[in-house]
């Protein structure tokens, strides 16, 4: 197998994505070579072009939830082999020999390596990664719309293996787009009380279809301050600032607030309102890889998927805007279609 791969990247900051080929050299003794079947795109692919982050290299090739079939294993992969169905998220390797690591929270390792942070990604022919975070996918999961679920799936399952939440809990989600209509879906067939905030009430009927039991929205504080103490955890996936007195107000005694979402400025919290019912704030990033993989079953058992627009990867340019535009209803995957 040749060692050049086919793929679009961006040469500098905010440039469109245009066909590019590199040289991957050896594959390590324990990676995996994954051929691309679909990559889904994330907001955070579109930071990264941009260099919002301060820590992209171009040449750029983003992609962080590609779905495959691996085609090469180095000789010291472990539980894989070639002909594997597998997934690919955020995470590329992480050192496998920290506290972290060997109590499985590989996602909190001080060595964590990003699959799209300074090495090329899923929006190519092939990508590769260390064996341990290629995650088999359950036979049941359609592979054109399994890859959101490796990045913004497990962004919001996360939370409810971490927060320990029971299905008697009652769960509050803002924010219904790529990652909420997920958490929404989770939410429900964990077995809570599902309310559903967004600003934007003409899709309560959709809302409710994909779990919500109630809608609210997110923009009035006078009807979040009419569920003041009812909720455990309120599940934050916007990226911009809220009535965040009010959505502490509505937690229930130990509630959460708990933050997936990008948000760029400060979140203002007073000590009272921590102090006053044991209340916290709290975050997760994605999930180690046994979190992924339970998702990847919790998914198959209930039947969640994630509500997709599908291009072609030769078409990558046109996804973006789409993206950009905020018209993605929900995650945008990509077709691979390399000749």
């Amino acid at each position: 197998m040749t060692n050049m791969i086919k793929a679009y990247a961006a040469k500098e900051a905010g440039a469109k994505l245009e066909p590019f080929e590199y040289d991957a050299g050896p594959l390590g003794d324990e990676e995996v070579e994954i051929k691309v079947t679909h990559c889904g795109i994330c907001h955070s692919d579109l930071s990264m072009r941009n260099n919002e982050w301060m820590m992209t290299t171009y040449p750029f090739v983003g992609g962080h939830e590609a779905v495959g079939e691996i085609v090469a294993a180095g000789p010291a992969v472990k539980g894989l082999k070639v002909g594997d169905r597998v997934g690919v998220g955020w995470n590329a390797e992480s050192c496998m020999q920290c506290e972290q690591c060997l109590s499985g929270y590989q996602i909190n390792c001080p060595n964590l390596v990003g699959v799209i942070v300074g090495r090329h990604g899923g929006f190519a022919e092939r990508v590769r990664i260390h064996w341990a975070w290629a995650i088999k996918l359950p036979e049941t999961l359609d592979a054109a719309k399994a890859g959101p679920l490796f990045c913004g799936g497990i962004t919001v399952f996360n939370p409810f293996v971490q927060l320990d939440i029971k299905p008697t809990d009652k769960v509050g989600v803002v924010g219904i787009g790529g990652l909420g209509h997920l958490g929404l879906q989770f939410a429900d067939k964990w077995g809570c009380e599902v309310t559903a905030f967004t600003s934007d009430l003409s899709k309560t009927d959709e809302l409710k279809a994909l779990g919500a039991d109630h809608v609210v929205n997110s923009r009035s504080s006078e009807d979040i301050a009419a569920l003041a103490g009812k909720f455990d955890m309120i599940l934050v996936t916007v990226n911009v600032p809220l009535d965040w007195q009010a959505y502490m107000t509505a937690l229930a005694p130990k509630g959460k607030l708990h933050i997936v979402g990008a948000v760029p400025e400060p979140i203002p919290v007073q000590s009272f309102n921590l102090i006053g019912g044991q209340k916290s704030v709290t975050g997760t990033a994605t999930g180690s890889p046994t979190v992924v993989a339970d998702m990847l079953e919790f998914c198959a058992r209930h039947n969640i998927e994630a509500v997709t627009e599908t291009f072609k990867m030769s078409e990558i340019n046109e996804a973006f805007e789409h993206l950009e535009s905020g018209k993605a209803r929900y995650r945008i995957v990509l077709e691979a279609d390399f000749s």
